[in-house]
């Protein structure tokens, strides 16, 4: 991540990192959500659900969940310059090789091409934001001073975190709220928050289903123990099933108490973009979803597809609704 994609928080602890978060803070506070994102949110999905025509059969991924999550992400980021194909892609290029553990070169290149793509896309909005400063996160940051090159990787940082997994826990809740048709129910009625819904989703199939980490001094736990340099894998997945927690933990059930998930980790480097996350998808896209598209269900002979471990997420969405 830092030789392809910059030296961004993400990949900073204590002082450094906190003042980078801070930097980003005003951008995506719980505030700045509220006053700010939500409503151009709900301009996004009302306009791509206009859009939307149920002619046949339709990849509900395709035709909602990536495009509204990338226009979202493009209100956000600043990067309004850009249609959403590229954001998605540039997304998928990034996350592609940081994972790239054999070193192809084939999938390095793609990554390089994004970069650069997100680079230029940067270069041609500072001038306007120069001129009409905003709540954006290239915005804020330049309005806070912070040196170029770190801009360039937190914008970096928040494409490669900030289109994925949104998509997929649109179209994941979807499909499990179809699955649940009682849970559905109880989620139209307002018997149940949609954020509730979000959050066992969340749960019980983690967007991110694990991150790497290096050991930083040695560490035992239990009686496995870690040098300094060692590379552990921590599986978030695993953690928002485990059984002292929750109880039946493979079950969705949106009744659930999902505080005590770890789906947007915890600690100091707790997603920053939580409350933007939880606005797009509970605050939005799930209520207007089942609200505009009538009888909204899925095709009998045609099962979604789930693919990923590290990102984990439906590869499509066949569904249709009456007109």
């Amino acid at each position: 991540m830092n030789r392809l994609m910059g030296h961004n928080m993400m990949r900073k602890d204590g002082d450094a990192h906190m003042n980078e978060r801070k930097a980003i803070f005003p951008a995506i506070s719980p505030k700045t959500v509220r006053s700010h994102w939500t409503a151009q949110f709900a301009g996004h999905a009302t306009r791509i659900l206009d859009e939307l025509q149920a002619d046949g059969v339709v990849d509900f991924v395709q035709a909602f969940a990536l495009p509204f999550s990338a226009e979202c992400l493009k209100s956000i980021t600043g990067l309004t310059n850009m249609p959403f194909q590229d954001m998605n892609a540039w997304s998928q290029g990034m996350i592609d090789g940081i994972a790239n553990y054999v070193g192809d070169p084939a999938i390095e290149a793609r990554c390089h091409a994004a970069t650069s793509g997100i680079d230029a896309a940067i270069d041609d909005m500072v001038p306007v934001l120069r001129e009409t400063p905003d709540l954006s996160l290239l915005g804020v940051l330049w309005q806070a001073d912070m040196p170029m090159e770190s801009v360039r990787a937190n914008i970096k940082l928040a494409i490669s975190g900030g289109q994925n997994e949104p998509r997929d826990a649109i179209a994941g809740a979807v499909w499990a709220l179809l699955t649940h048709p009682d849970q559905l129910a109880l989620a139209r009625s307002g018997a149940v928050p949609w954020l509730q819904v979000f959050e066992e989703y969340a749960r019980w199939i983690s967007p991110i289903g694990m991150s790497p980490r290096r050991i930083a001094k040695p560490w035992t736990i239990r009686d496995i123990a870690f040098e300094t340099n060692e590379r552990v894998f921590l599986m978030f997945g695993s953690a928002n099933r485990d059984e002292k927690h929750f109880s039946e933990p493979d079950a969705f059930d949106v009744r659930r108490d999902a505080s005590k998930s770890i789906a947007f980790g915890a600690g100091p480097h707790f997603c920053a973009g939580a409350w933007a996350s939880r606005a797009m998808v509970a605050d939005v896209a799930l209520p207007a979803i089942f609200e505009r598209l009538t009888n909204l269900r899925l095709i009998a002979d045609r099962p979604p597809r789930i693919g990923g471990w590290a990102f984990r997420g439906l590869l499509d969405l066949p569904v249709t609704w009456d007109r």
